[in-house]
């Protein structure tokens, strides 16, 4: 294997085996996940619906990240795009766009998720098949054998890709040896995201939108901030050319992206993230300002400038700046990191009780990049002739998984949404899709007061 800027190029979700000492060289990491396979079935109302078209790309996008032995898609998917994907105009085309395989059965010993009415499918409790479902604000997913469905007739894409990755989230905890994955419902209200409140009672469902966000800084175009792209591109804007969006990161595009950010497919030419970004959003039809600099607190914004911020980057430094240069309102959202921790998220909003400079200002990082590089598969780089200090570097990589990224992006671009509606808001959401019945959500009461973000309408089908 050609070991050069490996660092750049591992994918960070089977980083994890290596991580754990489960592999004992990079090429048994890859021959674990190249086993990994997943198959998707689609009903017939996924023709008219833009939420179970949204969790079907989400699924196949964030599915084929990790399982990397394939994601089979079959059904009846010839038909309209009622979500925007490029210049894809058939869900098909979007599918094989973002390398899902279109396939006409499925076999009997891959794990399925089955994504809109399929009355008749074969419910074998013996193998894992999970349901994803939504109704409005609510998303999530259930054991195919229990039968259980939201009414998923009031339409609101976030809960789609939220629905579409717990699926996936589901399924890949499954083959990593969770034993409940996929034996149990799992879901929540992106509308009240509190473990005290079902996600499969109707009256958590939340209310109709009628506006849609339009000028914000994103900060950070990584894992997360690209998966924040993805569920904002499937909002139903009227005009999309109303919207002005800053991308700022200072990074480039590497092949290491491709296993965790939802809108890079390798291969591509190297070039810096804010450029890459820019094109696919004005390809969406939003207008773009890129800021190519690493964010801190050497700037005020002007009176000119998005008043909303939005930040994914893993960089305490960076998170510790947030309310100083000038911002109204911020949402912040950071995952975990580790083989345990991966599935971890938590998400902030600012101003809150707690400020970005008493939260972060003492960063310190708490990898343990020194024990990493004496699990198996660090020895085994070793022994090919890689160096301590580019052990060091590839070991303090995080990992990641691409459908952790989405889920947490429904809840941040929920929050956005209920931010440009004048409704609550929560300081902290903070849980784990290994147990997401144990989440916490703080309402933030410093969010009451009246705050104009910028704002356009939606297109009403």
């Amino acid at each position: 294997m050609n070991y050069r800027n490996i660092e750049e190029s591992l994918n960070r979700t089977l980083k994890m085996s290596m991580d754990s000492g489960e592999a004992s060289s990079i090429e048994e990491a890859e021959k674990i996940f190249k086993g990994y396979r997943l198959a998707i079935v689609a009903g017939p109302d996924m023709a008219n619906s833009p939420t179970l078209q949204s969790a079907l790309l989400t699924a196949v996008n964030t599915g084929r990240r990790c399982f990397l032995g394939g994601v089979m898609v079959n059904g009846d998917l010839d038909v309209g795009l009622q979500i925007p994907w490029r210049k894809c105009k058939t869900l098909s085309e979007a599918i094989a766009d973002i390398r899902g395989r279109r396939v006409e059965s499925i076999p009997p010993d891959v794990p399925l998720i089955v994504i809109g009415d399929l009355k008749h499918i074969r419910r074998d409790a013996g193998r894992f098949a999970v349901q994803a479902t939504f109704d409005g604000w609510s998303g999530g997913v259930s054991p195919l054998a229990d039968n259980v469905r939201l009414p998923e007739e009031k339409e609101f894409t976030p809960a789609g890709v939220l629905a579409g990755a717990l699926a996936v989230s589901e399924a890949f905890q499954h083959v990593r040896g969770h034993q409940i994955a996929g034996h149990r419902k799992v879901g929540l209200s992106l509308w009240r995201p509190s473990s005290s409140v079902s996600w499969l009672d109707p009256a958590n469902a939340g209310p109709s939108i009628e506006n849609l966000p339009s000028r914000l800084w994103l900060i950070g175009l990584g894992h997360l901030g690209q998966a924040f792209l993805w569920t904002m591109g499937f909002l139903p804007y009227a005009r999309s050319d109303e919207v002005c969006l800053v991308l700022q990161d200072y990074d480039y595009l590497s092949k290491a992206n491709d296993s965790t950010s939802l809108l890079t497919f390798f291969p591509f030419e190297e070039e810096k993230k804010t450029r890459a970004m820019a094109r696919w959003c004005e390809e969406r039809g939003f207008n773009t300002i890129i800021n190519e600099k690493r964010f801190a607190s050497d700037f005020k914004l002007s009176s000119d400038d998005p008043l909303v911020g939005i930040c994914g980057v893993d960089n305490g430094i960076a998170r510790a700046a947030l309310e100083d240069v000038g911002f109204s309102r911020v949402i912040e959202a950071g995952l975990g990191g580790g083989p345990k921790e991966y599935l971890a998220f938590q998400i902030h909003t600012l101003p809150g009780p707690q400020g970005a400079r008493n939260k972060w200002g003492a960063y310190a990082s708490a990898e343990t990049e020194s024990d990493l590089i004496k699990k198996p598969a660090y020895e085994s780089l070793a022994r090919e002739g890689f160096d301590r200090c580019g052990l060091t570097t590839l070991a303090g990589r995080s990992v990641g998984a691409s459908f952790v990224g989405a889920a947490t992006s429904a809840l941040v671009i929920a929050e956005l949404l209920r931010m440009v509606h004048g409704w609550h808001a929560y300081s902290v959401v903070d849980g784990n899709f290994r147990s997401l019945d144990q989440r916490e959500a703080i309402v933030n009461k410093l969010w009451c007061d009246p705050f104009n973000p910028g704002s356009t309408g939606i297109f009403h089908r």
